[in-house]
Formats: C-alpha cells, sequence, structure tokens
C-alpha cells in the first residue's frame, strides 16, 4: 500500500455530521452547567465593548473548546466539527470567540478570577475535588514563562526561565499560578495572573496568594493550610499576605550573613563540623573490597 499523493497535497478533516470527535466534553460541560458556569460568567463579566455580549455564552465555550484541546483561536472550530452542535447549543464562532477576547480590560480579567474562584468552590462541593482538605492542604505558587509567536503578541516579552535545567531567555508571556492539593488529591489551580514580559517573578505574588488561601478555604479546605514558595518569594509583602490569610508557609531562603548570624543565635542550634577526608590509608582502591 502507498500513499497516491503527495503529503503537501493531503488534508485530513473530520467533516462527518453523524459523528462526534469529542464526546468527552459531555460530563465536562454537564458538570460545568451544574455548577454553574454560565450563569457565574453572566452574573460577574460585564463588558462594553459590543463584541462583549453573552459572556454566559462565550466563556463556556472558550472552556469547552480548551478542554477539547484548543490553544488557539481558530482550534476554537473544534466545538462545531461532526454532530457536535446536536448535542451543544449556543456554539459560538472563532472569529466571534477572538473578537470576544480581545475586547477584554484588565478589569474583566479580574471578574474572570472572581468566576473561577467561585466556580472551583462550587466543583469542590458537586464532587470530592479536595478530600481532606478538612484537615490539611497544601498551597503553593510559581511563575512560568509561556513561550509566544509574534511580535504583536500583548504582554510578551523577554525573560529568564529553565528548560531541562538550563537557563534561557525567550520571547513570550510571564504567568504566575497557584495551587492546591490534599495528602489525598492532586494539585487544581487555585489562582492565575498574567504579568508583563519582564515581570519578576514576586510582581502581584502577595495578592495573589491571598485570593489562593481565600479559593482554598472556599473550596473546603478548612484545615491547617501550608503555603509553599521558593526564595524568589522571601519577602515581607508575601509572608505577610500568607499571615493575614491564616496560613503557615515553607519558603526557602537565601543564605546570607544575616540569615547565618540567625542560625547561630538560635540556643541550641547544630554545629555540624565541616566534612573531612579520611586518612589515605584507610582508603580503599578502586575494585577493592570492604573487609
Amino acid at each position: 500500500m502507498r500513499l497516491l499523493h503527495d503529503l503537501a497535497k493531503t488534508h485530513a478533516s473530520f467533516d462527518d455530521p453523524n459523528l462526534v470527535s469529542r464526546a468527552g466534553l459531555v460530563p465536562v460541560m454537564a458538570l460545568a452547567q451544574r455548577c454553574g458556569l454560565g450563569d457565574l460568567a453572566g452574573e460577574h463579566v460585564t463588558i462594553t465593548s459590543p463584541a462583549g455580549v453573552n459572556p454566559a455564552l462565550k466563556i463556556p465555550c472558550l472552556v469547552a473548546g480548551m478542554a477539547a484541546g484548543a490553544d488557539s483561536i481558530d482550534d476554537m472550530d473544534v466545538l462545531r466539527h461532526g454532530a457536535m452542535t446536536e448535542m451543544f447549543g449556543g456554539i459560538r464562532a472563532p472569529s466571534a470567540l477572538g473578537s470576544f477576547l480581545r475586547s477584554f480590560t484588565w478589569g474583566n480579567v479580574r471578574q474572570v478570577n472572581a468566576v473561577a474562584r467561585q466556580l472551583l468552590a462550587r466543583l469542590a462541593s458537586a464532587a470530592p475535588l479536595l478530600p481532606g482538605g478538612e484537615v490539611v492542604a497544601f498551597t503553593g505558587m510559581d511563575s512560568m514563562k509561556k513561550r509566544a509567536c509574534g511580535h504583536a503578541k500583548q504582554g510578551a516579552g523577554f525573560g529568564h526561565t529553565k528548560i531541562q535545567g538550563k537557563s534561557l531567555t525567550i520571547r513570550g508571556l510571564n504567568a504566575l499560578a497557584a495551587v492546591v492539593s490534599t495528602p489525598l488529591a492532586a494539585p487544581v489551580i487555585a489562582a492565575t495572573r498574567l504579568r508583563g514580559g519582564k515581570a519578576n517573578s514576586a510582581r502581584g505574588a502577595a495578592s495573589l496568594a491571598a485570593e489562593a488561601i481565600s479559593a482554598a478555604r472556599q473550596a473546603g479546605c478548612t484545615g491547617q493550610l501550608v503555603f509553599r514558595i521558593d526564595s524568589a518569594y522571601y519577602s515581607a509583602a508575601v509572608l505577610g499576605a500568607i499571615r493575614r490569610g491564616g496560613a503557615r508557609f515553607s519558603v526557602t531562603v537565601r543564605m546570607d550573613p544575616k540569615i547565618r548570624a540567625a542560625i547561630a543565635a538560635i540556643p541550641g542550634s547544630p554545629r555540624y563540623p565541616r566534612p573531612q577526608r579520611p586518612p589515605a590509608s584507610t582508603r580503599r582502591k578502586p575494585g577493592q573490597a570492604a573487609e
């Protein structure tokens, strides 16, 4: 068997009107509808632009598209393949969804964040999302660099990141995300923030920490809450926000003379001697068995 056409001239598409390519969206969107995703969007999101109408329909469309694997506006057309329109109503074209997103202001983004926090709380009530949260739960926060293409991409900029342990400078979006988990549950996203491309890791971290703690509490994590962060967030603003939220924290601290002096001043602080190399007479040669 061999191909009859050159690959560059071949295009495969899913166009059978009687089949559904993403049947897994049925339980996902059923749960979202039961938890009131569309109602929350219609209640909290208000966009003055003419393209911003019907957030109660368009935001669920965007959620469904991302759950189906779409990572661009054009990919949102996956919602209209095959018999998808026979299963879901209110599907909007990719162009309409793109215009909707481009009409967002910073205030609208914050409105969507409020929708996400309330939806997380409702999901936790409708399903065992964070079991054991009434005893102990963990939150964590870190920044990430999302690569972006195109010089006109709003908010994109060059910044440092690590890929496979190597420090690189790439052009992309600078996101800050916080998660919440329990000893019995995998992490779920509690809060997100998008900053300018050159923003440092700690920019906006204090307010995001407060939002993550609030989201965790609303989602049923009423027990001990431990916030884990690395040294990029070691600041009075971030740790103060965590303490005001009633959580404990575990943070990596850069070792400097002040930190060393503070550790040495702790009563009973262990003082470990520097490691000593054993005498040459007691060292084994390669391949020599122990006595």
